[in-house]
C-alpha cells in the first residue's frame, strides 16, 4: 500500500494510528463478547476503519456527521466516553436511547452525531437539511454524511444528492463501497464501473478514494472539505474498502470467495498503516505495544463501568411521555378586527404571520416560490420573504421531507406542502419511521409541519381526492390536525408551527373556496385536543371532522327535529375524548361520520372507545358512516355515490328510529 505523508508531522501520523486503532480493539472486545454471550448484535466494521477515522479526523467537532452502523470510529473520533457506548449497546441507561433502539440508531446533538434509522436512505436527506441550515446562517460548515453501496439502489440517495446539487448544499456524501449489501454483491446492485460516474448525473464532483488509505482518505479530504467550506457545493465521494466480517456477526461470510477475502486480508488498513509508521521510525514496537496496552486498558475499565450499571426498570409514564416533546401551548388571542374571508385564505394568513413571527421557519413544496403553489396559498410570498425561506423543491417528496428533518436538527423550523395529500406516500418513511419515532428514540424533536391538501369532492378522481388521515393517527409521535372552518384552520395552524412535533395538517380541497367565516386579521392559536361543539341536542351525538362537518350540518338543517350535539373533533391526535364521552353520556346515540373509507378509519377507533368507555349510557348501536371500499372515482355520479353523505342521512334516521 502506497503512503504519502505529504505535509502531516509526526504527530499528526501518531495521532490518526491512535484514532484508527482504538476502534479495532474494541472491536475484537465486541466480537469475543458476542461469543460470550454478553451482547446480543454487532455490525463490524473491521477493514474499513480508515474511512471513519479519516473523515471524522478532518471535520471541526461542531461539524455534523451522519454515521451508520459500521462507523465505530466516527464515535470515537468524536470523544465520546466508552462506557457510554457500551451502556449503549447493552441497552442501559447511560446510553442514548434509554434502551429504545440499539447499536448505532441513536444521535446526539452534544458530539454533533446524528444516527441512521435502518432504512438507510433517509439520512442522506437529513444531511441536506442540516446543510441548508449552515447555508442559510451563512456558516462555513461542511456536513459528512455516511451510505453504503447497497443504499444507492434506494431512491433517497438519488433525491438527496440531487437536492444538494439544485440547492449547492456543502455535503460530503460518502459512499463505502465493501463490495456487498449484505450478501448481494455489486455486480447486482448497479451496472455503472464506478458509484462515483453517478455524480456526472447529478452535475456533481466526485472521486474515488481508497477507503484502507488512512492518509489517502486524510489528505484528500483536508483539500477537498476547505475548499467547500469557502465554495459550498455537494461531493460525491466513493471509497472503495472491503467488510472483513458478514454483515452483522450472525451472518457470516460463507457467501464471499475465499480470493477475495485474502486479497483485502493484505489491504488490512491497521496492519498496514502500523508497518509504514515503524519503517518511517514515527512508531516502534515498543511504543506500539504500550498504546495497546493503555487502550486495552480503558475499553475493559469503560466495560465493566457499563456492565455494573443497572438494568432498565420500564416506567410507563416515561414511556408515553417521551413520544412527544413537551410543548407548553401558547395562547395568543385575537383582537375583534375581522374579515370575511375564505379558507384558503385564512391558511395563506396564518402561514404568513407565522413565517413573519418566526425568522427561523422555511417553507419548501413543488411549485410553491414565483407560482404560489398549486393553490395559489404562497402567491406573493417570494417577494416578502426570499427564495431563501421559500423554496421550490425538485419532486421528491421523501428526501426533502427529509430535509425537514435535517432543518429541525439544526435550529430550523420548516412547512412542508404536499402539493396534494396523495402525493404523500412517496415521503411516507421518513415521517412515520424519522420523524414520528426520533424523540423517543432518542430524544431529538421533529420541528416539521407537512400540509395535506386533500379530499373528493371536486372530481380530481383517485390519485388526488384521497382523505388519508388514518396513515398517520395510527402512528405514535405525529399530531394530525383537520380543521373544517376558516377560523380553526388559521389558528390551529399557527400552533402547529409553534409545536415542535411533528404535524400532519390536513386541508379540504373542496372547502378551500366554498367556506367562508369572519377570521381575526392578526395572528391567533388555537389549542390542539379540543374539539368544538356547533350544536346542542339531547338526542344523538354526531361525530365527524373535515367535510363531513359541513354534511352533517346540511342533513341536520333538512331534518330540524332532530336534537343533535354536533362535535367537529378539529384534531385527531391528540383526540379530546372528553368532549366525546360527556355528549355521549348526555345523548345515548352515537354516529360518527368519515369521508375516508370506513374499515380501518379514524371512525372504527372511536366506536371502540364509545363502547369500551361508555357502553352502559348507550340506547342503541354506534353507527359508523365512511366512503365505499374502493378507490375514488372521476365522475361527478360516481364520486358521489363513493362519498358518505347521503348514506350518512339514511343512518341517522335509521339510529333516530332505533
Amino acid at each position: 500500500m502506497n503512503f504519502d505523508r505529504k505535509q502531516l508531522t509526526n504527530e499528526q501520523l501518531l495521532d490518526l494510528y491512535k484514532k484508527l486503532i482504538k476502534p479495532r480493539l474494541i472491536e475484537e472486545k465486541m466480537l469475543i463478547l458476542i461469543r460470550q454471550g454478553k451482547v446480543s448484535k454487532w455490525f463490524s466494521g473491521i477493514g474499513q476503519e480508515a474511512i471513519s477515522v479519516g473523515v471524522t479526523a478532518v471535520l471541526d467537532k461542531d461539524e455534523y456527521i451522519l454515521p451508520m452502523h459500521r462507523n465505530l470510529g466516527v464515535f470515537t473520533g468524536r470523544d465520546i466516553p466508552l462506557y457510554r457506548l457500551f451502556s449503549q449497546w447493552q441497552g442501559k441507561a447511560n446510553g442514548f436511547t434509554k434502551g429504545r433502539d440499539r447499536s448505532f440508531h441513536f444521535g446526539t446533538q452534544e458530539y454533533k452525531i446524528i444516527g441512521m434509522i435502518s432504512h438507510l436512505g433517509p439520512q442522506l436527506g437529513v444531511a441536506d437539511g442540516i446543510a441548508l441550515a449552515h447555508k442559510l446562517r451563512d456558516e462555513k460548515k461542511v456536513t459528512a454524511v455516511f451510505t453504503g453501496e447497497g443504499a444507492t439502489s434506494e431512491g433517497d440517495f438519488h433525491e438527496a444528492l440531487n437536492i444538494a446539487a439544485v440547492w449547492e448544499l456543502p455535503v460530503l456524501f460518502i459512499v463505502e463501497n465493501n463490495g456487498y449489501g449484505l450478501s448481494t454483491p455489486t455486480n447486482e446492485q448497479y451496472r455503472c464501473e464506478n458509484i462515483a460516474d453517478k455524480g456526472v448525473g447529478f452535475g456533481m464532483e466526485s472521486h474515488i478514494i481508497d477507503g484502507n488509505n488512512i492518509l489517502e482518505v486524510f489528505t484528500k479530504l483536508t483539500d477537498i472539505v476547505a475548499s467547500l467550506r469557502e465554495n459550498p457545493r455537494p461531493v460525491l465521494l466513493e471509497f472503495k474498502t472491503f467488510r472483513m466480517r458478514g454483515h452483522e456477526e450472525a451472518s457470516g461470510t460463507k457467501y464471499v470467495p475465499q480470493e477475495l477475502m485474502d486479497m483485502w486480508a493484505i489491504k488490512d488498513p491497521v496492519d498496514n498503516y502500523r508497518k509504514y509508521l515503524k519503517e518511517e521510525g514515527v512508531l516502534t514496537e515498543e511504543a506500539d505495544e504500550a498504546l495497546r496496552a493503555e487502550l486495552k486498558k480503558e475499553i475493559d475499565e469503560n466495560y465493566q463501568k457499563a456492565s455494573a450499571e443497572p438494568a432498565i426498570e420500564a416506567s410507563l409514564s416515561e414511556e408515553l411521555n417521551d413520544v412527544y416533546k413537551p410543548y407548553q401551548f401558547e395562547e395568543v388571542t385575537s383582537k375583534e378586527d375581522k374579515e370575511n374571508v375564505r379558507m384558503i385564505d385564512a391558511i395563506s394568513q396564518g402561514l404568513k404571520q407565522s413565517m413573519e413571527r418566526h425568522e427561523n421557519l422555511v417553507i419548501m413544496g413543488q411549485d410553491i416560490a414565483e407560482y404560489g403553489g398549486a393553490f395559489k396559498i404562497t402567491d406573493g410570498f417570494v417577494a416578502e420573504f426570499g427564495k431563501d425561506r421559500v423554496r421550490n423543491t425538485p419532486i421528491c417528496e421523501s428526501a426533502v421531507v427529509s430535509a425537514g428533518m435535517g432543518l429541525s436538527i439544526n435550529g430550523y423550523k420548516s412547512v412542508i406542502e404536499m402539493q396534494f395529500a396523495d402525493f404523500v406516500s412517496t415521503g411516507f418513511n421518513p415521517i412515520v419511521n424519522y420523524l414520528a419515532k426520533v424523540h423517543y428514540r432518542w430524544q431529538e424533536n421533529a420541528d416539521v409541519v407537512v400540509r395535506m391538501p386533500c379530499g373528493a369532492g371536486v372530481q380530481a378522481g383517485p390519485f388526488h381526492s384521497q382523505t388519508n388521515e388514518a396513515w398517520f393517527t395510527k402512528t405514535p409521535g405525529l399530531k394530525v390536525v383537520y380543521p373544517a372552518f376558516p377560523y380553526d384552520a388559521k389558528g390551529l395552524l399557527a400552533t402547529a408551527i409553534n409545536d415542535p412535533n411533528p404535524v400532519m395538517f390536513f386541508e379540504h380541497k373542496a372547502l378551500y373556496r366554498s367556506i367562508y367565516q369572519d377570521v381575526p386579521k392578526d395572528y391567533y392559536t388555537i389549542p390542539f385536543g379540543q374539539a368544538a361543539l356547533l350544536k346542542e341536542g339531547e338526542e344523538v351525538t354526531i361525530i365527524t371532522f373535515g367535510a363531513g362537518v359541513h354534511w352533517a350540518l346540511e342533513t341536520l338543517d333538512k331534518h330540524p327535529h332532530i336534537k343533535a350535539d354536533l362535535i367537529d373533533l378539529r384534531t385527531l391526535q391528540p383526540l379530546d375524548t372528553e368532549t366525546i364521552y360527556k355528549s355521549v353520556k348526555k345523548t345515548g346515540k352515537v354516529i360518527v361520520l368519515q369521508e375516508d373509507t370506513l374499515f380501518g378509519g379514524v371512525a372504527s377507533d372511536i366506536s371502540a372507545m364509545i363502547m369500551e368507555n361508555c357502553f352502559e349510557y348507550l340506547d342503541g348501536p354506534v353507527k359508523r358512516v365512511g366512503s365505499l371500499e374502493s378507490a375514488i372515482p372521476f365522475t361527478k355520479a360516481l364520486e358521489d355515490q363513493y362519498l358518505p353523505k347521503q348514506r350518512f342521512e339514511t343512518a341517522l334516521q335509521e339510529l333516530m328510529a332505533y
